[in-house]
């Protein structure tokens, strides 16, 4: 598959000036033609702007696709050879129903479009949700597919179409009030190892701010080309054969999945009170609200159960000395990375023992990954003590290149519920899956303590925009803008307590971390190790406020309640069933 140009416009809409922008938008897709674009991505409403107040107010601006204005663009597709992309708001006329679309038009006419299956706040005062699915589209270029905005806050939109082989991702939006490009759409690319192209609009508009930070965003989540801020057009390659790999970090994902696990992916609480959701019948009610603190501690493990014992004492004492009732571990954080099952045992053995015996002095529990032997099995796996006693363990679902070896695949998820909350477990590899943060999410979780031995790049800084953007988007240089651990945490409104192993010389960069579970709201709750051995703290709420309804974003969980299970079921289909 040949190697081809991409470019991202980047645009500010006039509401009530249909052909003004059409116009504009016309002049900068040709631009791009004449650079050598050959897939062209414009925003999200860009033909008549966004803030619509409702049905009435948008009736002049919408229009059928195919129609006159995805006529024009063909007709510039025709003549350049190109493929474009156009956003805006659709008409069906068989129910005169309004949708916020995307259409997908090239050389030969409309390919295909795309209805916003996730509608944000605004959508639903004029647009009825998208009704025709995630599809991928087949074009001589490679396979496209469309998502629109709030469609890729979720982790599954985006899942769907890699599964079902889509080389790029046109991602049309109007993304607003946070710096861009942004960490969700790094890692849609990243965690699902194909190319992002995000064409965001820019400008203010009934008083809402729009971030700009179009972009092309390539399969291992570097960004290859952005604009700031103004009208615009940035280009970059596609390589579809590099996305089709379907590698993140060097493990082959795709081929890793555990569709047998996901069959919750297809439910969910559908915008019932989770307090009542999840106490329904009596049966596992969440733990009543408060507030803790939890800690991630980062090391560097060795093959010296003691020296390792030894050193979780000293850090867990540090933890608990700053508030912390949960303090988190790495992977194979007893037993050490080298050969683990040589030194395995079960969670009845010496080492499970002496590290209840630090959580029992210190009255904290303590999650530590370990080599679990159990009968002639071996299991990369994590124990869970406290002042009580053992509480019980996990055994990693999603074994790594480096697990298989020696390990066996654990079959099932552990979620536990402690004084502080309900608490799920997922190990290092784990938490690449995207199906995994969710599953625990949907099962009420309000953290997840993850364990991990971690190599390569999952985060990056950013230098500060070039352009002057208008508050509240940030414009100064930023060390961690994104971590890919972190979105798990936002994605899933969650706490996530990520404790990496710190090893340099062997690529472990650490960058342990309690991430908050904020998705629209900055600054984040959250402390970082940025490098060496230490500790992160940081707090976990559950209060509720004294409201019948949790005001909180952990029990709230509005990334949880506002999706759409009925798209997910091919998210639990067999691993045959992956599109290469």
């Amino acid at each position: 598959m040949p190697i081809f140009k991409a470019a991202a416009v980047q645009f500010e809409p006039t509401m009530f000036e249909k052909e003004r922008n059409i116009a504009r938008l016309l002049t900068l897709a040709r631009e791009a033609a004449d650079n050598g674009a050959k897939l062209i991505v414009t925003p999200e409403m860009g033909t008549t702007g966004y803030c619509w107040f409702d049905r009435d107010e948008v009736a002049s601006q919408v229009e059928t696709i195919p129609g006159p204005t995805t006529d024009r663009f063909a007709a510039l597709a025709k003549e350049t050879g190109t493929y474009i992309v156009i956003g805006m708001p659709e008409v069906d006329p068989a129910t005169n129903l309004y949708f916020n679309s995307a259409a997908l038009i090239g050389p030969e006419g409309l390919v295909g479009k795309h209805r916003k299956s996730h509608p944000y706040i605004s959508e639903p005062k004029w647009a009825a949700p998208g009704d025709l699915g995630h599809q991928v589209f087949e074009t001589p270029i490679g396979r496209i597919t469309l998502l629109i905005c709030m469609d890729i806050h979720f982790v599954e939109t985006a899942r769907l179409v890699a599964l079902d082989g889509a080389d790029v991702i046109c991602h049309v939006s109007n993304w607003l009030s946070e710096r861009t490009p942004a960490p969700y759409w790094i890692s849609r690319a990243f965690e699902n190892s194909c190319y992002l192209i995000e064409s965001n609009r820019w400008g203010l508009e009934r008083t809402v701010q729009f971030s700009g930070g179009s972009c092309v965003i390539e399969p291992d989540g570097a960004i290859a080309a952005v604009i700031d801020g103004g009208d615009g057009v940035i280009y970059a390659d596609i390589d579809t054969d590099r996305a089709r790999a379907r590698t993140v970090l060097g493990e082959p994902t795709f081929a890793q999945r555990r569709p047998e696990l996901y069959a919750e992916l297809a439910t969910g609480q559908s915008g019932w009170n989770p307090l009542d959701f999840h106490g329904l019948y009596g049966h596992q009610p969440l733990p009543t609200g408060r507030v803790s603190k939890v800690a991630a501690a980062q090391f560097r493990p060795t093959c010296d159960v003691d020296a390792n014992l030894a050193r979780i004492a000293e850090l867990a004492a540090d933890a608990a000395a700053r508030g912390a009732s949960l303090v988190v571990f790495p992977e194979l954080s007893l037993t050490g990375l080298d050969n683990p099952g040589s030194r395995a045992e079960p969670l009845s053995g010496v080492a499970v023992t002496r590290l209840y015996a630090i959580a029992a002095k210190l009255g904290v529990h303590i999650v530590a990954g370990l080599a679990e032997a159990e009968g002639d099995a071996v299991y990369n796996a994590a124990a869970l003590v406290g002042p009580e006693g053992v509480a019980g363990g996990y055994r990693k679902t999603h074994l790594s290149d480096h697990d298989r070896p020696w390990a066996t695949a654990g079959d099932r998820w552990r979620v536990f519920d402690l004084p502080l909350g309900r608490v799920g477990l997922l190990i290092g590899h784990d938490a690449l899956f995207p199906e995994a943060g969710r599953v625990l999410a949907l099962k009420g979780c309000d953290l997840i303590a993850c364990p991990a031995a971690q190599g390569g790049v999952f985060s990056y800084g950013h230098a500060g925009t070039t352009v002057r953007q208008s508050y509240p988007i940030p414009t100064g240089a930023d060390p961690m803008h994104w971590h890919h651990f972190r979105a798990r945490a936002g994605e899933n409104n969650v706490v996530f307590a990520f404790a990496n192993v710190v090893d340099p010389e062997r690529g472990y960069a650490g960058k342990s971390g309690v991430f908050g579970p904020e998705t629209f709201t900055f600054p984040r709750t959250e402390s970082v190790v940025f490098e060496g051995e230490g500790v992160a703290v940081s707090t976990l709420d559950t209060t509720n406020l004294a409201t019948p309804y949790p005001t909180n974003a952990i029990r709230r969980k509005d990334l949880v309640t506002m999706r759409q299970p009925h798209h997910y079921v091919p998210l639990a289909a067999a691993r045959d069933n992956v599109r290469g």
